[in-house]
C-alpha cells in the first residue's frame, strides 16, 4: 500500500492507495506541532509500504517527514526533491512552480487528456494550462474564497466575521447574505471569465477540471467547469510514485 500525501496551507490530505486504486481518504489539519498521533491510527489499521508527499508549506514538511520516518523505517519520497514530476514545465523560472499544481497537471493529462485548465479552490485559487502538447504553460494565483471573506472583516470597520457558507439569494437582504453572494458569485463569475479567456489561448476544446477544498461549494455556481475531482493531487502523486 502507498500512503499518498498532500500537505497544503490548511489540511494535510492523505489517500490510501493499493494497486493503483485510491482506497480512503484521510483529512488533518496542517498547523499541528506533530502529526504522528493522527498517522499511527493509519498505519495501525494498515500495512503501508511507502508514502510520498507534495508540499507548498516547507516547515510542515520537515515535522511530516519525521513523524513518517518513525512509522516507515525509511525516509517518504519527496515531490520536487526525491521524485520529479514528469511534465515539461514552461514556467519562467520552474523551480518557482508549487509542486502540487505539476501533480495536477500530471493527473490532469493522464485522466482527461490535452488540453486543459485546472482549477485549484484552495485556501489560495490557482489556474494552471497545459499545452496540446502535454506541456505546463503556467497560470494565475489569487486569493481563496476563505481569505476574501476574511479580508473584509479584518480591512473593514462594519462588516463582521462570518463562516463561508453558500449565499442564500443572489441579491443580498442582509450583510451576512450580501458578503456571502459576494465572494462565492463573485469568484463563479471570475472562474468562467478567466477559463474562457484561457481557452483563447490554448484551444477552445479545452476541458475545465475543478479540485481542491472549497471546490463542492463553488461547483454549482460556476458554469465552465466540465468535471469535479476532488482526488486530482492524490491520484497524480500515486501516478509519479509508479512512473519512477
Amino acid at each position: 500500500m502507498l500512503l499518498a500525501i498532500d500537505i497544503g496551507n490548511t489540511n494535510v490530505s492523505l489517500g490510501l492507495f493499493k494497486k493503483g486504486r485510491l482506497l480512503r481518504r484521510y483529512n488533518i489539519p496542517t498547523k499541528q506541532k506533530s502529526h504522528l498521533s493522527a498517522l499511527k491510527k493509519i498505519f495501525d489499521r494498515n500495512k503501508i509500504d511507502d508514502a510520498i508527499v507534495c508540499s507548498v508549506v516547507p516547515q510542515s514538511t520537515v515535522v511530516l517527514e519525521k513523524d513518517l520516518r518513525k512509522l516507515l523505517d525509511k525516509k517518504p519520497q519527496v515531490v520536487g526533491r526525491d521524485i520529479v514530476a514528469p511534465i515539461k514545465n514552461l514556467y519562467r523560472k520552474p523551480k518557482q512552480v508549487g509542486q502540487d499544481r505539476l501533480v495536477n497537471a500530471c493527473a490532469g493529462i493522464a485522466f482527461y487528456g490535452v488540453p486543459l485548465i485546472i482549477v485549484d479552490f484552495g485556501t489560495a485559487i490557482t489556474f494552471d494550462a497545459i499545452s496540446k502538447n502535454e506541456e505546463y504553460l503556467g497560470g494565475m494565483i489569487l486569493p481563496g474564497i476563505g481569505i476574501s471573506l476574511d479580508a473584509l472583516t479584518e480591512q473593514t470597520a462594519l462588516l463582521p466575521k462570518i463562516k463561508l457558507d453558500r449565499p442564500k439569494e443572489f441579491i443580498g437582504r442582509d450583510t451576512r447574505n450580501s458578503m456571502l453572494s459576494g465572494v462565492v458569485y463573485g469568484f463563479a463569475v471570475l472562474t468562467d471569465n478567466l477559463t474562457e479567456r484561457l481557452k483563447e489561448q490554448i484551444g477552445r476544446k479545452a476541458k475545465v477540471i475543478g479540485t481542491g477544498g472549497n471546490i463542492d461549494l463553488i461547483r454549482k455556481y460556476c458554469k465552465r467547469i466540465d468535471r469535479v475531482d476532488k482526488d486530482l493531487t492524490l491520484k497524480g502523486l500515486n501516478l509519479i510514485y509508479h512512473h519512477r
